[in-house]
């Protein structure tokens, strides 16, 4: 039982708060009472929960007992919670989760050792569970009670966001709209679609808020991922403006000799920091923004679960505040506890009916993954959304959030397969809350929707050839191939939030994985389909006429492999080339082709991708990208999944907006095809590019606000970043924001 009270009404408030005021007694006394019911049926139920003294007492005394017990716990809650909650900012997010039981539990257990006439007591394990059942119970009736009178509701929410504003300089909630952008990790432009629509049976979309938006209030369009196709490459442009030298997920630095990932702290600090230093601004979110569940902060004052800052130590590391705020609530920690239990059990059934029936293509799903699992899908899921309620209860300019469930899922399961059917409609219900939410907030909302990439099925590299991409290129440098079955990271987001959630921000890798020897041979990364060869004994980008000379049958052996789609390596005479099979050239600065052109089958902007990466500072020795299916779209991933994006095939590379008719079009200012759309479809001309994307909601931001589009900062130019690291203020505060409430 969780007591929520209301500021008293002052001198001159009008007759309408006055009763605003007696509702909110009234709910109180109907959690009171729903609380005192479920002890009393538990006591009932449980042996070891006592209401009564030895000698037995009568029915009215048991019942006093019991209100007088929930009424204390409920009091203890309302004072020791918050407490508690500043006393354990420290502690790893999930161990808070669990700690929270015993906890609330123990809250039980004083409030009816302070009984007056002794008449209740609990065994410590049992009050464990006896409190998880209250709180639940009472958290439930003062939803299902607070939900009928929206307009105090509302009005509480708008003093609390006016006060925020006003401590921190930024005056009162303007009557402008603010704007929530939803990231929905992975999901791809064409699955959407399928989502949207109904079945040729006549069966109801799979995501029915989404398709009713659609008809009605928003557009969808597609735009084009940079290569790499990847959250970091992708989010680092739609925040700060600039992936510039972000050639993977993945990879080997030559001048520090480390391998640079991007879902390490160290990792996504360090190009965030990149980042703003080459645009010279702080990023999307610098006006009272929030970012929750980021790689990346977009310079927001406030921050939950963002990778970047996870890494820092102290009470100025906001980025866990979003799991202490959720599991600060013994309701929502019981309640995300049992839907993790249940996402394991369903993890563990639909891998076992997979391997039973024999389904290919199919990839290990044992270990730990289906603890990611249900990480992913529910504990990531549920603290995100409450943290993107509180934002918009509270007020805030632009939300930034990212929901890493369906990409988590697809690399093992497949983009289309039947697991992820159940996670798209969660991620729908997950979107209808925030939507309510917004009808309710003290300031109009936009809501907009995108994702970072799409996936790609198809079978591993090794399960069709039987060789990891490393073996081959150590094989054709006459080198010994490791025995040992290396592990094969994946699930990239959903793990480096469940590290920083555990106080293990860095993922662990030994020594030699993060700074290889400099005489161990080749460095063979993976992400996804893209793969990146660096040989770290020679500085400086590797020739194709050094590597030619050192390893003479490397290239031609990797260009002609059946699972191999291209090269791209650099030219002392002819700049960045892409090889093919057969000996097939293409010559991306003059555009000169011999034989057939490898880049072909990868659509009419790989050119255009693949030179633009070419260029970076710290592109590999040697790029290697998957074949493609030009039939089916399928790739052979370099890694242990059989859906995935990071080089160019398929469906990765096309991502969706899907925002308000009431923004303009995203096209605008870029060269049309001259295309009608449906009226849903948005028509104009493709996006390529997370830095495209960028500067468009850097528009529909000014166009909420009712402001000229901000000038971009001269690349390179000083940075207004407030903090060198990560381009968000210092230290990073938190504002007082209500407890979210499921609308």
């Amino acid at each position: 039982m969780r007591l929520h009270f209301f500021p008293p009404a002052l001198p001159g408030e009008t007759p309408r708060q006055w009763r605003s005021l007696g509702a909110a007694v009234l709910r109180v006394l109907a959690v009171w009472l729903v609380s005192t019911l479920t002890l009393l049926v538990l006591a009932g139920l449980l042996p070891d929960v006592r209401l009564q003294s030895s000698d037995g007492d009568s029915a009215t005394f048991i019942a006093s007992t019991a209100a007088i017990g929930a009424a204390v716990f409920g009091l203890l809650g309302a004072v020791v919670w918050p407490v508690l909650v500043r006393a354990l900012l420290l502690v790893p997010a999930l161990v808070l989760g669990t700690l929270v039981f015993f906890l609330n539990g123990s809250l039980l257990w004083l409030a009816l050792s302070l009984v007056p006439y002794g008449g209740g007591s609990a065994d410590p394990g049992t009050a464990v569970v006896v409190a998880a059942a209250m709180s639940a119970a009472s958290s439930a009736t003062g939803t299902a009670l607070a939900v009928r009178d929206d307009g105090a509701y509302r009005r509480r929410l708008a003093r609390l966001a006016d006060r925020r504003r006003r401590r921190e300089g930024l005056g009162p909630v303007p009557r402008t709209p603010g704007t929530v952008f939803l990231q929905l990790d992975g999901v791809g432009h064409g699955v959407l679609r399928e989502a949207l629509a109904g079945g040729p049976d006549g069966s109801p979309p799979l995501m029915p808020t989404l398709a009713a938006m659609h008809g009605t209030t928003h557009r969808l369009t597609r735009w084009r991922t940079d290569w790499p196709s990847q959250t970091g490459a992708s989010q680092l442009g739609i925040l700060h403006g600039s992936n510039r030298d972000v050639p993977a997920f993945r990879w080997y630095e030559k001048e520090p000799g480390e391998v640079l990932v991007s879902n390490r702290p160290s990792g996504a600090a360090e190009l965030q920091r990149r980042a703003v230093e080459f645009t010279g601004d702080r990023g999307l979110l610098a006006q009272d923004g929030a970012s929750r569940g980021n790689l990346f902060s977009g310079g927001a004052g406030q921050v939950a679960l963002v990778v970047s800052v996870a890494a820092r130590r102290g009470r100025e590391n906001r980025s866990r505040a979003g799991y202490v705020a959720y599991f600060s609530d013994p309701a929502n920690a019981t309640r995300t506890a049992v839907s993790f239990v249940a996402e394991v059990v369903r993890e563990v059934a639909q891998s076992t009916r997979a391997r039973l029936r024999g389904e290919r293509p199919r990839v290990p799903r044992g270990g730990l993954y289906p603890l990611i699992r249900a990480f992913a899908t529910v504990v990531q899921r549920d603290v995100v959304v409450a943290a993107v309620l509180g934002d918009v209860f509270s007020g805030r300019g632009a939300v930034f959030a990212d929901l890493v469930a369906y990409d988590e899922v697809a690399h093992h399961s497949g983009p289309r397969g039947r697991d992820v059917r159940q996670v798209l409609r969660r991620l729908d219900r997950s979107v209808a809350l925030i939507a309510k939410a917004a009808q309710r907030a003290p300031r109009p909302y936009r809501i907009v929707l995108l994702s970072d990439h799409g996936q790609s099925a198809g079978e591993t590299f090794r399960g069709c050839y039987g060789l990891t991409l490393e073996d081959l290129v150590r094989v054709c440098c006459g080198l010994p191939v490791s025995r040992r079955v290396g592990r094969t990271p994946s699930g990239a987001e959903a793990r480096a939030a469940a590290r920083a959630a555990l106080h293990r921000p860095e993922d662990g890798a030994p020594d030699e994985e993060r700074t290889p020897s400099r005489s161990a041979g080749p460095v063979v990364l993976a992400s996804g389909n893209l793969g990146l060869v660096s040989f770290p004994d020679v500085p400086g980008r590797m020739s194709r006429e050094q590597i030619d000379k050192r390893h003479p049958s490397l290239l031609r052996t990797l260009a002609d492999h059946p699972g191999i789609g291209f090269l791209l390596v650099h030219s002392e005479r002819h700049g960045p080339v892409v090889l093919g099979a057969g000996g097939a050239e293409h010559r991306l600065e003059d555009g000169e082709i011999t034989g057939a052109d490898p880049l072909a089958p990868f659509g009419p902007c790989a050119a255009e991708a693949v030179l633009r990466t070419a260029g970076f500072r710290n592109v590999p020795d040697i790029v290697v990208n998957s074949a493609i299916d030009t039939g089916t779209g399928a790739v052979h991933a370099f890694e242990q999944q059989i859906g995935s994006h990071g080089g160019l095939g398929g469906e990765q590379n096309e991502a969706f907006l899907f925002f308000p008719r009431a923004l303009s079009d995203p096209a605008d200012g870029a060269e049309r095809d001259g295309t009608e759309a449906d009226g849903k479809e948005a028509a104009g001309a493709e996006l390529v590019g997370a830095e495209r994307v960028h500067a468009v909601f850097r528009r529909w931001l000014a166009e909420s606000a009712g402001t000229a589009v901000p000038a971009s900062r001269t690349p390179g130019g000083p940075a207004d970043t407030g903090d060198p690291d990560t381009g968000g203020p210092d230290p990073e505060r938190d504002g007082e924001r209500p407890a979210a409430r499921p609308a």
